[in-house]
Parts: structure tokens; C-alpha cells; sequence
């Protein structure tokens, strides 16, 4: 799996539809309804920091963390811009290390997913619990095994804007897998210039993804369906999951 190198060059670009504001409104009303409101959050593979400086700007002290050294030096770029005060660290989930404890953890746009590996995801929930205080929140949101075999799939999509054109490829394998090829040109002042990117997504069962939460120290308090305080339909792509550290 590559390092997300050159797909943090675009990755802001291509998710500009993710709705920072609205989604981290819903978290905060998430927090609110089965807790309460951090002061000290741990927001888990942050990216370039999108709900990092949405939840900063909104006076919560933030720890952001994330694998990818590229996407965190837009994270920084975009927080010393916004003159706002993220602590960012360059740590995967088995080498989290906060240095103290959190009262509030999210993880965001499916990151879950994008850790293939079931004995790094369980190191990864076990690290997470570890420094968050009990009885704190830890809630995140997966893409499911139906959005990986019925949408995702073998399929391919282009996206086309003002400045890039990218084909993303998938290629659906075992364990509800999904192998992503990414293949974008950038315009770079008035000439365009080739980028490609790998990497994986794997889609955990509702009954997976308990067992590791309860083996790691959490319970889970509800399942809900994407920006919605319901529970998620059969055909649900998305899923939301409210865990408390125990």
C-alpha cells in the first residue's frame, strides 16, 4: 500500500463535497446526546486536517494523527494560515502514542477502513482506548461491505474538475477488499503533470467490528446510519458507530 503521497496532493480537491462544517456539527450533536462535548479530542488518521481545524476553530484543543507525512504538512500549511492550534504527529495506529489522555476521539471518512490488516486494526482500537479517558467516546464512521461489493466494486470513476482529471480504478478482492488505482494529471502552472497512487480499503462486518471494539476496552453504545440518528438501513454505505471506553 503506498504512503498516500501523491494523493494528498489532490486529496482536498477530490473531497470537496465532504462537508467539514456539517459533518463535525453532527459529531459535536453525536457527543452531546450519548455524552459530552470534548475538551481534548484525539482525531484518529486526520488526513489534511479537515475536522482537525473545523473542531479547533470551534474552540476544542485538538491532536491530530496521521501515517501520511504529505498529508500532514498540508494540515500544518492550512492550520498556520487559519492561525489556528492543531498538535499534528506523524504516528500510525500501532504507534500511537498521545503522551497523556484524551476525552474524545473521532475517526473520519472511512479512514477504519483503510486499515486492511485485522491485527493492526485491533492494536490500532487497543492504542485508542488506551489513552482515552474511561467512559469517553470514541465514534467513527466505516463505508460497508454493501458499499464495497454493490458500489465501489469492480468499477471505475472520473472525476474531472478545472485543474485535475483523475480515473480511479477499483478492483474488489477477499475479505471485502478493495484495491483503489488512482491516475490524475494536474495542472501546474499551464502544463499538466501525471500522478499515480495505490492503496486499500477492506469493509468490516458490523459483528467484526464489535468484537474488536469490546476486546480493545470499548462498548458500544449505538450504530447509526450516515448523518442520521436512526439506525442504518440493509443498503446503508456508511455507518456510524458511538463507542464508549469502559
Amino acid at each position: 500500500m503506498s504512503g498516500y503521497n501523491d494523493f494528498a496532493l489532490v486529496y482536498d480537491s477530490l473531497m470537496q463535497d465532504a462537508d467539514y462544517e456539517k459533518r463535525a456539527q453532527y459529531l459535536k450533536e453525536l457527543f452531546l446526546r450519548y455524552d459530552r462535548i470534548p475538551t481534548l479530542m484525539l482525531d484518529f488518521a486526520c488526513g489534511t486536517g479537515g475536522f482537525s481545524l473545523e473542531f479547533a476553530r470551534q474552540g476544542i484543543e485538538v491532536i491530530g494523527a496521521d501515517i501520511s507525512e504529505d498529508m500532514l504538512s498540508i494540515a500544518r500549511e492550512k492550520a498556520d494560515k487559519q492561525n489556528l492550534s492543531v498538535m499534528f504527529l506523524n504516528q500510525s495506529g500501532n504507534e500511537l502514542d498521545l503522551y497523556g489522555t484524551v476525552d474524545g476521539a473521532i475517526c473520519c471518512l472511512d479512514s477504519i477502513n483503510h486499515i486492511t490488516n485485522k491485527n493492526e486494526l485491533k492494536k490500532a482500537l487497543k492504542n485508542i482506548a488506551l489513552f482515552l479517558e474511561k467512559d469517553r467516546l470514541f465514534i467513527f464512521d466505516v463505508n460497508t461491505p454493501y458499499k464495497h461489493k454493490k458500489v465501489l466494486g469492480n468499477n471505475t470513476f472520473v472525476i474531472e474538475q478545472d485543474d485535475i482529471f483523475c480515473t480511479w480504478q477499483n478492483y474488489l478482492g477477499a475479505n471485502n477488499t478493495v484495491d483503489i488505482y488512482l491516475d490524475f494529471f494536474v495542472n501546474q502552472n499551464g502544463s499538466y503533470t501525471r500522478y499515480c497512487d495505490n492503496f486499500s480499503e477492506r469493509a468490516y462486518t458490523d459483528e467484526e467490528l464489535k468484537i474488536m471494539l469490546k476486546n480493545a476496552g470499548f462498548k458500544v453504545l449505538d450504530v447509526l446510519g450516515d448523518l442520521s440518528f436512526n439506525a442504518p438501513g440493509k443498503n446503508s454505505q456508511r455507518n456510524i458507530y458511538i463507542a464508549k471506553r469502559i
